[in-house]
């Protein structure tokens, strides 16, 4: 018989908040893939765990994805952490559950901690409706586009976001979705942990000294609201924003196409108002 795929949550910084079926799990498999052995090894042993690990990340995964499922067929199971929260919520794990369902092996979850639930939880935001979104483009046009794309949806918006370009991603977010409610945690469950709340201006402003963003962060703003709507983009944004993904390597078809899509636009649209622009301005 084959194997067993567990995805065992581990915690996110307390190192107390992890299941006892969790500890069980994890001392009872064969093996454990894990995002950086080095990282997990320091929770396996803080708790006398002796199970053998293995790497398993972005930059092995179609390789080891394969070792993994070889071992499963060969009845081996296996449990498979990230380095923090529930394995294959925005990192490459998914890609292995992929293949062992599509392989028929069966595939037990181990709930527990989650970054995302854990912030949204204690936000204060509305949490009958969100959309995680992952992390944002580490760019600002590309991340411009991809706020504007999700500007009218009816659902607390939930990110992450690297410490070094939070500010810029509330700026950001203030002038394409227009002024609303938001919360940044950082350092969750840990003994700094912090939830920073207030309008996407003022936490703009907060966090624009560099010694205040440290740690790992979610970012969640509030739904849109049809009596507060955001502008609409102007012809202006429509032009800076094909000019700065230009800067990032698209050639100039490419980049009106992307900014004409995610604004919901023709690309014959956007490309009018682009030369009105021109012509105003000349």
């Amino acid at each position: 018989m084959s194997g067993v795929l567990y995805l065992v949550s581990t915690p996110i910084g307390n190192l107390e908040d992890i299941t006892g079926r969790a500890l069980r799990v994890l001392g009872e498999v064969d093996l454990i893939a894990c995002e950086d052995t080095r990282h997990t090894q320091k929770l396996l042993s803080h708790y006398g765990i002796k199970t053998k690990t293995i790497s398993y990340h972005e930059h092995n995964e179609n390789e080891r994805a394969a070792q993994l499922l070889e071992r499963l067929r060969g009845g081996a199971n296996i449990a498979m952490v990230s380095d923090a929260g529930t394995p294959g919520i925005n990192d490459p794990g998914f890609r292995l559950v992929q293949l062992a369902h599509k392989n028929g092996m069966p595939v037990v979850p181990i709930p527990g901690p989650s970054a995302l639930i854990t912030a949204l939880a204690a936000s204060g935001l509305p949490t009958d409706a969100f959309f995680f979104a992952g992390f944002l483009p580490p760019r600002s046009a590309s991340r411009r586009v991809r706020l504007a794309e999700l500007r009218d949806q009816q659902a607390t918006l939930v990110f992450y976001e690297a410490p070094h370009r939070i500010a810029a991603a509330l700026k950001d977010a203030r002038e394409i979705l227009g002024e609303r409610k938001a919360v940044v945690a950082r350092e969750l469950t840990k003994l700094h942990e912090e939830f920073a709340r207030g309008p996407l201006s003022e936490l703009a402003e907060r966090f624009s000294a560099p010694d205040k963003a440290r740690g790992e962060i979610v970012l969640m703003i509030d739904r849109a609201v049809e009596s507060e709507a955001a502008p609409a983009q102007s012809t202006e944004t429509i032009a800076a924003l094909v000019a700065e993904l230009e800067s990032e390597g698209l050639d100039h078809r490419a980049a009106l196409k992307k900014v004409a899509r995610h604004l919901g636009i023709s690309r014959d649209e956007a490309y009018r108002r682009l030369v009105a622009e021109r012509n105003r301005t000349s």
